[in-house]
């Protein structure tokens, strides 16, 4: 389970190299060196995937649940033995912690198929009875052939979020990773050869969103596209997809508000913040970029909060003792820089960071940033508005309940919000008065894979994880029988 030093695609059950023979570079962010090179697919690596999807779907469709569930749960099985290989790859990858990608991202993409394995099995359809007239009964089957495209972020974690569902309520599927993480990807087509998967139920392609992820998206065969990533290509998607009529999953981005009341638990919600707000350098969707806390506890909370960023040490991913490693990219670094540039410009007060680290030795080119925290920042700025998707937060007063919801409801986002109060009528007020897909209460990822994920507004449409995801890869049919 070792990365190579080319990636091949895996279609029709077999690991294969591009059409075109043509690859790019896949760099180490921790230390800006080659790690592999990615084959740059096109449309007709696409179109030999969609081919052997389609040949695999007949019988793929009609495999049972027990069957289903016995490669899928070898697929899980496999994951959780090759977890430290992954681990290592996944991090190499993607700059983070080897103790994160040890510890949340591999067992978490182990769990996504053992959960998706079983829950096909308990997955069940409706009836409705017409008293001496007729019963309807609703079938739940397979749409076909499904396009499952994940961003860099969390590779693994969210590659086989899709593709387990998609794959347990029997579809065939064409997979991309991102051009910017595709290591594990490519693992797991290794793993699906040794699991047993028939050749073509699962095809991973491997290029860039502009050649081998549009043109799954464009392709007339692929009936269903789910998207994670950002909210200007999922724009993109959705004008391409929807002239065709096919089904959309869209979870997009988030600038998700933290709302800290006076009468939290302090210890527990400082703690929580800390990483809410720099968990994975601040690249997940999820993490509190705005942080707004109650004027009386203002004060009390931004020392505390600095003094913890402060303590927070940035270096080799491969050290037990760094809390962040490198930002995903070079590219996405500059991107945080500029943002923290433009948030100069706009008034900010720099409490802490706002850096780019040069570390030394092999990691003397690697993309390593401070972790920021701002102040003084008008609601409305483009700080407070854009997302930054990076180890940046701002801080901001509140003076009452409503003043806290108005400005948590500010921007075009609405993907999830955490509330920190003991306070049990306000808690439930603010569950339903915040526009967010999510909303923890003293707590942040808490995550039941049962409940519905997603958000609305700029945030995404359609929802994923437990029947929703179930659900979103199979078409209801109602069969209705008169006697």
């Amino acid at each position: 389970m070792k990365i190579p030093a080319k990636l091949a695609n895996y279609i029709n059950g077999k690991l294969q190299t591009p059409s075109n023979k043509k690859y790019f570079d896949n760099p180490n962010p921790s230390t800006g060196k080659s790690l592999c090179k990615i084959p740059a697919s096109n449309e007709k690596d696409v179109s030999l995937a969609v081919k052997a999807a389609e040949k695999a779907f007949p019988a793929w469709s009609k495999t049972s649940s027990q069957e289903r569930f016995k490669i899928l749960n070898n697929i899980a099985e496999l994951i959780l033995k090759n977890l430290e290989d992954l681990a290592l790859a996944e991090s190499m990858d993607s700059g983070k912690p080897l103790w994160l990608s040890r510890s949340v991202d591999i067992p978490r993409a182990h769990q996504n198929f053992q959960f998706f394995a079983t829950a096909q099995m308990q997955f069940a359809s409706e009836s409705h009875h017409m008293p001496g007239e007729a019963i309807n009964y609703t079938l739940r089957q397979p749409i076909g052939v499904v396009g499952c495209i994940s961003p860099w972020n969390l590779p693994l974690y969210l590659f086989t979020w899709k593709i387990a569902p998609a794959l347990a309520t029997g579809n065939c599927v064409v997979a991309k990773p991102s051009e910017i993480t595709p290591c594990t990807a490519y693992l797991l087509g290794k793993i699906c050869i040794q699991a047993g998967l028939p050749a073509g139920v699962l095809n991973i392609i491997h290029g860039m969103g502009a050649d081998a992820g549009q043109a799954i998206v464009v392709h007339p065969k692929v009936k269903a596209i789910s998207f994670t990533g950002g909210t200007v290509t999922g724009a993109r998607i959705a004008s391409l997809a929807a002239p065709k009529f096919k089904k959309l999953s869209l979870e997009l981005g988030g600038k998700n508000p933290n709302i800290i009341f006076a009468d939290c638990d302090f210890k527990k919600m400082l703690k929580t913040t800390v990483a809410s707000s720099f968990g994975n350098n601040g690249q997940i969707c999820l993490c509190g970029s705005r942080i707004y806390i109650e004027a009386s506890i203002y004060e009390k909370f931004k020392r505390a909060f600095v003094k913890k960023v402060k303590q927070m040490k940035v270096g080799d991913p491969l050290a037990k003792d760094s809390n962040l490693g490198a930002i995903s990219s070079m590219g996405h670094l500059e991107k945080i820089l500029g943002h923290i540039e433009i948030a100069k410009e706009e008034g900010a007060k720099i409490l802490y960071g706002g850096k780019q680290i040069k570390l030394k030795g092999k990691y003397k080119n690697g993309a390593y940033l401070e972790p920021t925290v701002l102040e003084g920042l008008d609601p409305s700025c483009r700080t407070n508005q854009e997302e930054i998707f990076g180890p940046v937060v701002t801080l901001t007063p509140f003076k009452n309940e409503k003043q806290a919801i108005a400005l948590a409801n500010s921007t075009a986002y609405g993907l999830s919000a955490t509330v920190w109060t003991n306070d049990l009528n306000r808690a439930h007020r603010l569950g339903e008065e915040l526009d967010a897909g999510i909303v923890w209460v003293n707590c942040w990822l808490k995550r039941d894979l049962r409940t519905p994920f997603g958000g609305v507004k700029n945030s995404g449409v359609g929802r994923e994880g437990g029947w929703e995801a179930l659900r979103f890869f199979t078409e209801p049919k109602n069969v209705c029988i008169s006697y």
